[in-house]
């Protein structure tokens, strides 16, 4: 079987018209010979607008009744794309991710794929025809609707292009991987190519254009994965394994994430246990810790900053409000996380040293700074975010 997937994001299929589009698109590519399924968002900021409805209604809204609320975005795109492929003379069928066989485990609106029953999908292509299935959502083991969290149809998409052996073409509203988000940085280079662990880091730390795990599943099962826009024909970025055509630059891209909660806990007794009571809480409220710095202890006391997604203010607020009331809490969330990543970084030294030197000559300070193998990340106040973005891409030569 001989096919492609293709994945449509919600800017793809915000009108009519762009759904007729896409259907083009599609049949460029049905025409070749090739067995297509397309995973397709909701259209344009529906989902931000049923996120904005449930909100009138509930301040804090079941989070199953939201996972069903939020499913039904991407009904209504895969009917209607579904019905412009009849109507070029098509043989079309939507389906949802509990018609496509999509299991997934987890908490609701924050579910993960664990398999595919791709038999129906399977039956459906050797029918002849084009299968259309909703992204972001798939079925738990007690046969409720799941969603898979902000960018979830990538994952749909790529997910589905493993159990096929496909490759995987994602669509969106920008031309390809850019070294840096183009509308903070317009000189930024887009990319012809990029490896599976740099993508997986710059996505992971802000860059919006891939969702983590779909990167993941990606270099897991070896799916190709192409990256362009739906709105032109011009060429986008492969994201692949590296190897020894690659170049390897020092530093591939700058990844800038505002979606950033930053906490500082102060007065907390020198012990052990009371770091992991804190830490073991916000595990249990499924709350995702990114950077950690601890101040060393005074006087018997010390104090943790961390940083979390904004949206996991209310579970961190509820961990907060469960500690001693001893310990003095400060949230923020005007915050901005810069991220430098590339592979290069691996074996070259003196990075972190150009980097700070970088911001220190510009005065732009940093909050907090953490390090991974291939990535240095600094928490910056969101004033300096413009400025330090543009220092440092132009330091880099990105």
């Amino acid at each position: 079987m001989r096919g492609l997937v293709h994945k449509y994001g919600g800017t793809s299929v915000a009108t009519p018209e762009k759904i007729k589009n896409v259907a083009k698109r599609i049949i460029r590519e049905k025409e070749k010979g090739l067995d297509m399924v397309v995973v397709v968002s909701a259209m344009g900021k529906t989902t931000d607008h049923l996120v904005e409805l449930a909100g009138q209604i509930s301040q804090h809204p079941d989070e199953r009744e939201l996972d069903l609320l939020l499913s039904t975005g991407e009904q209504v795109s895969i009917a209607l794309l579904t019905m412009a492929l009849q109507e070029e003379g098509y043989e079309a069928i939507s389906l949802t991710g509990f018609q496509a066989g999509i299991k997934t485990v987890g908490p609701h609106t924050k579910n993960k794929i664990i398999d595919i029953d791709i038999d129906k999908v399977k039956d459906y292509l050797a029918e002849g025809k084009i299968v259309i299935v909703a992204g972001f959502q798939g079925m738990n083991e007690l046969g409720e609707i799941t969603t898979l969290g902000r960018g979830g149809s990538d994952t749909t998409a790529v997910a589905l292009a493993a159990k096929l052996s496909f490759p995987c073409h994602i669509y969106t509203d920008v031309e390809g991987i850019y070294s840096v988000d183009p509308r903070l940085y317009k000189p930024a280079k887009k990319l012809e190519v990029i490896s599976y662990e740099e993508m997986m880091e710059m996505a992971s730390l802000g860059a919006g254009v891939m969702e983590p795990r779909s990167i993941l599943i990606g270099q897991k099962y070896k799916v190709p994965i192409y990256v362009a826009s739906s709105m032109n024909q011009e060429k986008g970025t492969y994201i692949k394994e590296y190897d020894g055509t690659m170049e390897e630059k020092v530093v591939t891209g700058l990844s800038v994430c505002d979606d950033i909660l930053m906490v500082t806990i102060s007065q907390i007794p020198d012990a052990a246990e009371n770091m992991a009571l804190i830490f073991d809480k916000l595990a249990a409220r499924h709350v995702n810790v990114d950077m950690i710095s601890q101040a060393a202890s005074f006087g018997g006391l010390l104090s943790v900053s961390f940083t979390a997604k904004v949206e996991d203010r209310g579970a961190v607020q509820a961990v907060m409000d469960e500690l001693d009331p001893q310990y003095h809490v400060c949230m923020e969330s005007e915050i901005s996380k810069l991220s430098v990543v590339g592979m290069g970084m691996r074996n070259q030294s003196g990075v972190s040293g150009r980097l700070f030197r970088i911001l220190s000559d510009h005065k732009i300070p940093f909050r907090q700074v953490t390090t991974s193998e291939i990535s240095i990340s600094y928490a910056i106040d969101r004033l300096d975010k413009e400025r330090a973005v543009a220092i440092l891409s132009q330091g880099l030569n990105l």
